[in-house]
């Protein structure tokens, strides 16, 4: 990769890992603040954890095309600062509806599709795939170190100041957009979009539209009963770091050789259904652990070692499957359905532990998972799609 690559690859995991970091760090402490206040119930609790991805599932699409017509940065800082504003409001939220208000405004900002897109236009076809393993692995790293950070940061400010925080790192993000992330080139003379019906129906894009929304579903509707496990597991919540310390740094372990590792790496369909069906082995002990701490572990383990992978995997992925002129749409569509599944998979979740317990929830993102590995089995071996994908010398790529 180029000087200017690796600072783009960089500087745009970086605005990714600042927002997902303060999305993520809410998930094992919430729960457990929301039950000792009044009003709340685990449908509001699930309802509050996805009410975030309900307006970024609607919202990632116009951003998209908004970014084709007025550039991509100035779409990048509308988006954190309207984050940021929803982390304010939550921050001084009292009520369970305030708080829904809050979550909803953060997801207003959404800007994922927009990132994923000038990732897309600031590197080459041979080298976009590492930038999106690069933007991957980073989400990796803010989901491992919120799960780790949280019961400190629970203890020491409280929720409320961690969405104080998390409006902080979105600002800090503006800056990185102003200063470091390159400037994107112009768009092509002549190129042609593909029309927008024609991502929709491709059917590659479709399998992993289907993985991206199970895969977000499933780990919001876990994180609203997993916490509430590990305390009937006997373990205090002021000790829950040392357990997703334990669990998330042992799965991040796991998971390199299959993405890190080029002869294992490559066999792309290989690593990628074996991947679903470790995550729904993790689920599967989840669901029989009956608050067992030793086998709450073992769950956790397997269940981020297959997640990590796929969140690596799935981005570079849809960046090889879309048509080279319609990168910015396939991305906009990808990351919708990804914020659309993190609400239903916490509303759902929440309504599905409130009516009929725990046990439930994981039955059911079990199933979910079976679905998406059904799904998912057909699918070709990843390759650079288009004629784009030859071309490695555009200037704007080479030129550090």
């Amino acid at each position: 990769m180029s000087a200017r690559e690796l600072r783009a690859s960089f500087s745009l995991a970086s605005i990714f890992g600042l927002r997902l970091f303060g999305m993520f760090i809410i998930l094992p402490v919430f729960a457990l603040y929301a039950e000792r206040l009044p009003g709340w119930n685990l449908t509001l609790v699930g309802i509050a954890l996805g009410a975030y991805g309900l307006t970024q599932a609607i919202l990632q699409i116009p951003f998209g095309w908004a970014s084709d017509r007025l550039g991509r940065k100035p779409v990048l800082f509308a988006g954190l600062v309207v984050f940021a504003a929803g982390s304010a409001l939550c921050a001084v939220a009292e009520s369970p509806w305030a708080v829904i208000l809050g979550r909803t405004i953060q997801g207003a900002g959404a800007i994922s599709g927009v990132a994923i897109a000038m990732a897309g236009d600031l590197t080459r076809p041979s080298q976009r795939t590492k930038a999106m393993a690069i933007i991957g692995s980073t989400i990796g790293v803010a989901f491992a170190g919120s799960f780790v950070a949280a019961p400190f940061l629970k203890n020491a400010i409280g929720v409320p100041g961690i969405f104080a925080l998390t409006g902080a790192l979105a600002l800090a993000a503006v800056a990185i957009v102003a200063w470091v992330v390159p400037d994107p080139p112009p768009r092509r003379h002549g190129e042609v979009a593909v029309p927008f019906r024609e991502v929709l129906r491709d059917p590659e894009l479709a399998r992993l539209n289907v993985g991206i929304f199970a895969l977000h579903a499933v780990l919001m509707a876990l994180f609203v009963v997993v916490p509430l496990s590990l305390v009937r597991s006997g373990l205090p919540s002021a000790e829950h770091w040392g357990m997703y310390l334990g669990a998330v740094g042992t799965g991040f372990v796991l998971m390199l050789p299959f993405v890190a590792v080029r002869r294992i790496a490559r066999h792309e369909r290989a690593v990628f259904l074996g991947a679903v069906a470790v995550l729904a082995a993790g689920i599967a002990v989840l669901a029989v652990s009956a608050d067992r701490l030793p086998l709450l572990a073992t769950g956790l383990v397997i269940f981020f070692a297959a997640f990590n992978v796929l969140e690596a995997k799935l981005p570079a992925l849809v960046s090889k499957a879309a048509p080279p002129s319609a990168k910015g749409a396939a991305s906009g569509v990808y990351s919708s359905v990804q914020f659309l599944g993190t609400f239903v998979g916490g509303a759902a979740g929440g309504a599905i532990a409130q009516h009929f317990g725990p046990v439930a929830v994981l039955a059911a993102c079990l199933a979910v998972t079976a679905a998406w590995l059904a799904a998912a089995w057909p699918m070709r071996e990843p390759s650079e799609r288009g004629a784009d994908a030859h071309n490695t010398n555009e200037p704007h790529a080479t030129n550090p």
